[in-house]
This record gives C-alpha cells, sequence and structure tokens, in this order.
C-alpha cells in the first residue's frame, strides 16, 4: 500500500528491531509484577511440571546442605584414626601409675620385702665384722626411730653385707621372693630415673596387676615395659617421638593406644555421602530435564499462538509495527523467557533453599562459627551490590546505543545504492563511527565494571575460607569444636556466598524475562479481526458470476482526521476489465484492500453477485479473487513451487504453458535445473523476472475476479506487451481490476473509473475520457511531454 495514500500520523518506528538490529527487550518490564503474574497464567498448563522441577531443586539443595554435616564426621573419623588414643594412653598410664602409687606400695612393701628385724638379727649385725661399725652406728639410729615407712625407704641406702641379714628370701602370695628381688625393688624407689632399674618377673608380677582395656589384657611385664618407655620420654618431647616410643611399646598395648581407623563407620559415612550426592545430582539432573521440557514446550506454544495470531490481526496492525519489531517478538524475546524459565526459574528456588538452609546449618553447628562465615561475606558483598549499582546503568546505556547502531547499519546496508549514489559512504561512516564509540565505552565500562564480580566473588569465598579458619582453630585448641566442624564450614561458607551471586543473576534475568512476555504478551492481547462464525452466506467460485458494487463506501484510517475514501459509488459488471487510475494517494490500492476486506469499512457496502461482503467470511472471498502486487515475494524453494504455492493439482503442462505466455520459459530453461531449481527472495534474481513469476502465480489460479496492482511495474517495454497479451488471455470471463500508473496498459480497458482524493471524479472507457478532456486526458497526455 502506498503510504501517501494512508497520510496517517503514526508514532516513529523503533529501530534495532530489524535484521540487523536483534530486536533485544527492554532491561526492566514497565509493570514487573504484571508481566510475572501473566507469565505465571500463561504458564498453569505446564504448573504440575514446573512444581515437580521445582521440588526437585529444592529437595537438590536440601541434600547439599546436609552433606557438610556428614562430611564432618566423616572428618573426625578419619582424623581420629589419625592420632594416639589419647583416652586410652591415660587409662593406660593411670592405671600404670596406681600400681605404684604411694598408698598401695605402703600396704604392699612390708609384706613383700617381709624385714627380719628380731634380737637373733640384730646381734648377727652387731657382730658381722665386715659391716663398718658408721654404718651400724647410723642404722641403729634409723631402728630407734621405729617408723616402719621411714625404715624402708632409707634401707636402699645400706651396703648389701647389712641388707643380706634384714631381707632374705621369703614368699609373697605363693611366690619365691629373693634377696635380688628386694634389693631391686628397693633400687627402683631410691632412684629418680627409673628406666636404670630392672625389675625380675616374680617382682613385676606383684606390683602390677594385669589390666584389662577395650577387651585387651595388659600384662604385668607389658605394663613394666611401658613404664620403662614412658620413663625414658622427655616432657617437650615431639609428636614424632611419641609415634617413635609407642612403635616400641608391647603389642597389647599398641593395640589400644596406637592410631585405628574405625573402617566400618567410615565406609557407613562415606556410603551415606555418597548415596547424599548420587541423590542430590539426580535431582538437578531431573528438574534441569524438566525445565528444559517445559521452557522448550512453552516457548512452542508461545510461538504457535504467535504464528496463529498474525493471521488473526488486521493490516492496520502492521501499518504500524515494523516487520523487524514483530519478529522479535517471536524469535529475541520467545528465547529469552524460555531461557530464564530453563536456567534462572529452578535456580532461583535452590539458591534461596542453599541460601537459607546453609544459613540455619551454621547456627546450629556452632554460632561462632556461622558469625564468622556471616561477617566475613558480607563485608564482601556490600562491595559486589555496589559494584553491581554502578554497573547497571552501562549495560542500559550499551542496549540502547547498540540499538542506535544496529539501526543504523541496517538502514545503510538496506539502501546501499542510494548511500553510494549520492556518495553518502563518508557521512554514514562518519555516524557508524559516532554510534560505535558510544557503544564502545558503555560496553567497555560495564565490562570493566562487571569483570570485578569473579575477583570479587573469589575474594568473599577465600575471606570466609581464611576468617572461618582462623577463628576455627582457636575453638578447636579450646576444645570446643573438633576439627571436622571447620571442614564443614568451608563447605558452608561456599553454600552460603554462592546463592547470593546466583540470586542476584536470577533476579535480572527475571527483569529481562518480565520485559519480553510483557512484549510477547501484548502482541497477543492486540485486538483481532472480527469473528466470522456467524456468517452463513457463501459463494462458489465456479457458480459466481462476476458482479460487484460499491455502494457508498467511506473509509478512514486509524489515526488520520479525514477519511481516505469518501462516498466511492461504483458498479462493475460480469467480465469487463476495470482499470483505476488517479494521483499517489487517491485511493486506488485502499479500494482494492477493502474490496478484499483486509480493511473493514465505515459505512456503505460493497456486494459480490448482490452478497453484501459484510455476510461472507474473509476466507470465501479470497478464494474468489487471484491477485497480482506490485510488491513480489518469492520464498525458498523451486520455481516450480513459487509459481503452483497453495495450489493443488496443478499439471507441468499448464506451468510451461503460463511460463511461455509470460515470456518467463527461456530465462528458467537457463536455470541448472530447470523448474526444479532452487530459489529464494535472496537470489540474484532481477526484480522484472521477480515480477513475472507473481504474475505467472496469479494465472494459474482459476478464480471469477482478478486484481492487478502495478503488475507490469518493473518489467520492459517488449515484456510488457508479451504479459499485457497474457493477461488479456487471463482476463476473458473474468471481472479485472487493474490498477495502473502507465495508462498505455488500460487502454483497451472496458471501464476506467479515474479517482482524486477518496472518490471517482471521471468514469468510462479510454475514447470517451480523452473526448472528455478532463482530469484523465491531462494525465494520458503527460506521459508524452518532455
Amino acid at each position: 500500500m502506498n503510504n501517501e495514500e494512508k497520510k496517517v500520523s503514526q508514532p516513529p518506528r523503533r529501530r534495532g528491531h530489524g535484521p540487523m538490529g536483534g530486536g533485544s527487550p527492554a532491561e526492566k518490564a514497565k509493570d514487573f509484577k504484571g508481566a510475572v503474574k501473566r507469565l505465571f497464567q500463561e504458564l498453569k498448563g505446564f504448573k504440575y511440571f514446573i512444581l515437580f522441577a521445582l521440588i526437585l531443586a529444592m529437595l537438590g539443595s536440601v541434600l547439599s546442605i546436609v552433606a557438610p554435616n556428614k562430611l564432618s564426621d566423616l572428618t573426625d573419623t578419619i582424623s581420629d584414626g589419625l592420632v594416639v588414643n589419647t583416652d586410652n594412653l591415660k587409662k593406660v598410664t593411670t592405671e600404670v601409675t596406681n600400681n605404684l602409687s604411694e598408698e598401695k606400695l605402703k600396704k604392699t612393701l612390708p609384706e613383700v620385702l617381709s624385714i627380719k628385724m628380731d634380737q637373733n638379727t640384730m646381734y648377727q649385725i652387731m657382730m658381722d665384722t665386715s659391716i663398718k661399725q658408721e654404718e651400724k652406728n647410723t642404722f641403729q639410729a634409723l631402728l630407734e626411730t621405729k617408723n616402719q615407712q621411714k625404715i624402708i625407704e632409707e634401707l636402699g641406702n645400706y651396703s648389701d653385707r647389712l641388707l643380706k641379714h634384714l631381707l632374705p628370701n621369703s614368699k609373697y602370695k605363693g611366690k619365691e621372693i629373693t634377696f635380688e628381688d628386694k634389693k631391686q625393688l628397693l633400687s627402683m624407689m631410691k632412684k629418680k630415673n627409673q628406666k636404670e632399674v630392672t625389675l625380675s618377673k616374680t617382682m613385676q608380677e606383684i606390683l602390677f596387676s594385669p589390666i584389662t582395656i577395650d577387651k585387651v589384657e595388659i600384662t604385668s611385664s607389658d605394663q613394666y615395659q611401658y613404664l620403662k618407655i614412658m620413663n625414658t620420654m622427655k616432657k617437650d618431647a615431639s609428636p614424632q617421638e611419641l609415634y617413635s616410643k609407642i612403635d616400641q611399646m608391647p603389642k597389647s598395648i599398641g593395640k589400644v593406644i596406637k592410631p585405628k581407623m574405625d573402617m566400618t563407620k567410615i565406609k557407613k559415612i562415606a556410603l551415606f555421602l555418597a548415596i547424599l550426592y548420587i541423590c542430590s545430582a539426580t535431582f538437578t539432573y531431573i528438574e534441569s530435564l524438566s525445565m528444559t521440557v517445559v521452557s522448550n514446550k512453552f516457548a512452542k506454544k508461545l510461538r504457535k499462538n504467535i504464528s496463529s495470531k498474525i493471521n488473526r490481526l488486521p493490516l492496520k496492525y502492521f501499518d504500524k509495527h515494523t516487520t523487524g519489531d514483530i519478529l522479535s517478538r517471536v524469535t529475541n524475546d520467545v528465547d529469552t523467557i524460555a531461557q530464564s524459565m530453563n536456567q534462572s526459574l529452578a535456580m532461583l528456588v535452590s539458591s534461596i533453599t542453599l541460601f537459607i538452609g546453609s544459613l540455619i546449618m551454621m547456627f546450629v553447628t556452632n554460632w561462632v562459627m556461622a558469625l564468622t562465615a556471616v561477617l566475613s561475606s558480607i563485608i564482601g558483598f556490600i562491595g559486589m551490590m555496589f559494584i553491581l549499582s554502578k554497573s547497571q546503568k552501562y549495560f542500559v546505556s550499551r542496549q540502547e546505543e547498540l540499538g542506535n547502531l544496529n539501526g543504523h547499519i541496517e538502514e545503510v546496508y538496506s539502501g546501499l545504492n542510494v548511500v553510494k549514489a549520492y556518495n553518502g559512504k563518508k557521512e554514514a561512516d562518519k555516524k557508524f563511527d559516532i554510534y560505535n564509540e558510544k557503544v564502545r565505552i558503555s560496553n567497555q565500562k560495564g565490562q570493566f565494571l562487571s569483570g570485578l564480580m569473579q575477583p570479587m566473588m573469589n575474594f568473599i569465598g577465600n575471606f570466609g575460607y581464611v576468617a572461618v579458619c582462623i577463628v576455627g582453630a582457636l575453638l578447636t585448641m579450646n576444645d570446643k569444636i573438633t576439627f571436622g566442624v571447620i571442614v564443614a564450614f568451608i563447605s558452608y561458607v561456599r553454600l552460603f556466598t554462592s546463592p547470593l551471586a546466583q540470586i542476584a543473576q536470577a533476579m535480572t534475568s527475571l527483569q529481562s524475562t518480565a520485559a519480553a512476555s510483557e512484549r510477547v504478551f501484548e502482541f497477543l492481547d492486540e485486538k483481532e479481526m472480527s469473528e466470522e462464525k456467524n456468517k452463513k452466506a457463501y459463494l462458489k467460485k465456479e457458480e459466481v458470476k462476476g458482479n460487484i458494487d460499491f455502494l457508498d463506501v467511506v473509509f478512514k484510517y486509524d489515526g488520520n482526521d479525514k477519511p481516505t475514501i469518501k462516498d466511492f459509488t461504483a458498479h462493475a459488471k460480469a467480465g469487463q476489465k476495470i482499470a483505476i487510475v488517479g494521483p499517489t494517494g487517491a485511493g486506488k490500492t485502499t479500494m482494492v484492500n477493502l474490496l478484499m476486506k483486509f480493511y473493514d469499512i465505515d459505512s456503505g457496502d460493497i456486494k459480490i453477485d448482490g452478497v453484501s461482503t459484510k455476510d461472507l467470511t474473509r476466507k470465501n472471498i479470497h478464494e474468489l479473487f487471484t491477485m497480482v502486487l506490485q510488491d513480489t515475494w518469492l520464498f525458498e524453494g523451486t520455481i516450480k513451487e513459487n509459481i503452483v504455492y497453495n495450489m493443488k493439482d496443478v499439471k507441468e503442462e499448464k506451468i510451461e504453458e503460463v511460463c511461455k505466455e509470460v515470456g518467463l520459459n527461456h530465462f528458467i530453461k537457463t536455470l541448472p535445473h530447470g523448474y526444479d531449481s532452487e530459489i529464494s527472495d535472496n537470489d540474484s534474481v532481477s526484480a522484472g523476472q521477480r515480477q513475472l513469476l507473481t504474475i505467472a502465480r496469479g494465472m494459474i489460479e482459476e478464480a471469477p475476479f482478478l486484481i492487478l496492482d502495478e503488475a507490469t511495474s518493473n518489467v520492459d517495454t517488449r515484456t510488457e506487451e508479451l504479459v499485457q497479451q497474457a493477461m488479456d488471455k487471463l482476463t476473458e470471463g473474468k471481472t479485472s481490476f487493474i490498477i495502473a500508473h502507465r495508462l498505455s496498459t488500460i487502454k483497451n480497458a472496458d471501464l476506467i473509473l479515474v479517482m482524486k482524493d477518496g472518490n471517482i471524479i471521471e468514469m468510462g472507457n479510454h475514447k470517451q475520457l480523452m473526448k472528455q478532456k478532463g482530469f484523465y486526458a491531462d494525465l494520458y497526455n503527460s506521459q508524452f511531454e518532455l
């Protein structure tokens, strides 16, 4: 349709929505809540799938939250198996020490030593010349103290000659105790460094009672050996020295104090952890699969609805919106919605679950460590949010400038011939450089600030790890927590920090999704053409005679102050060839569009064989007409498919005959595969050849009415003559409407309607109108003026 005819005051079309423009949706929706609400209403058919996927996402997150606690238990169990059993070591040391305690020795030593202090023994001591007199006197003084404990303690200071009289061989609890045994005992009591003392097996059995720890019996001999080894250790001995001494200890003691892995417990925890992680991964996989299915099916549903909607929209909608904008809604906006549903929705739910769950588990495990982790993370996130707030405006600016740049590119490439013809390359390059520089600046600043996000996230995570390790080490030193708790908190720090970034990302994605869905639903909510279910009238094209009556037709485009067609009245008889001529903007094409019911008339009526078009369906009307327009259209397919378009049972002979009539046969024969050659609207086919193909397409269809809208405008004079002859044959027996600016092509028309300002000002055949010497005569003669 000619733009001059509409004279509609339309809003400026948006740039950046054509094939070059990308059609990026706005960063933010006009009504975010309303857009999200509408989106979920449209998703009702998938609610069970979505609910199932979200539950799985939550379960996967919950299992991930539980895992660190079990990991803590596993760490503690393994660490316990790597260190000495200090509890049993204390038990052994306590038992051995108790056997040699002062209280026990007080009770045991007198009986074990069995000291002879009768008068006969004392006499023998005094008479023994081998004993020095000084020693006798010292011993005599000791006896006078009458303190048995002191006497026993001091006996070790006397010579063997004296002690042999006091400590003869004796028995204790059925065991034979020799003088040497008693002497060893006294020596042990006397010497502080007991590693230098050797006790006989008999004395070992007397001093050390057998003990049982963890169902392992530790004999007297093993206790004695343990005592000797432990006495060789220094107070500040290193862990390595301790482990080397443990290796020297008796087997019974080694069993109860050596590092020992509880493999049964470790296997149970490890198996439980494996099941947790496998279940979590399985839930996440099924959730991802479910959301992928839902998002693709929903995208398919939206595209199907949009495709169906396009066929129900009136032409006036397409007059006000660019093709690129509509395509953007079908492709970019729907893809944005699908991608967001596939990634952001489940991620948002799982991230919130992870965030809340990990926070609760941290405080349940240890509130001090929890505060440490939270505070360390918050410090980093304050900086991250500050960066986000600064970078957002640059991303918005980038989208706007990118739209301007793409719009400029689209304009230049679509009119490249004009740009070159008018030497506008320099000016076009200059504008391109300006737009490109603005995109570069916005993109550079936005990418720089967003590039700080990953290092910032790493810093937050690492800072949290360091803080947790330091505080955890201090608490471990004070026996407040175990090493496993530190390991668990390192995992919790990761689980706590990651969701915050994911939530921010998901919310940003939802903003774009809301904006995209708003555009899609805005399109789906557009007012459609009126319903035609109640229209019962139907005209069979085989039975149509071909009379058309225009009765006081009035039509005005939306937004126009004045009507384009005013009280138009005309009568076309069956079989007539009617030409419509007039200056640009007179309403010629508008009349044809009203006849085809592309637009609804405001008042008046159009009748076909006495039946009002208001009572006929659009489909029925379109079946009655064959249209050949000035604007050519070819689709990707063979030449034969382009000509036969949407018609069935067309014979090849008929196709070749039509192509010969319009002068296409020679061109088609030069192609590699003839009529089966692939062709599309982008192929290097001349404008004239395109128009001939569309004319051939129109000639194939057998309809009672024919509309030719500047059908020969792009062909040369010779071809026009051939086409004109074909048209004469095509219009035989049909009511034809021909719109033409070349008045020479409609000289043989039965009726010529001369239109100006939306109405008929002259009517008649060529000879009659030329005799009138009116507006038509002036138009016709102007063709030959220089």
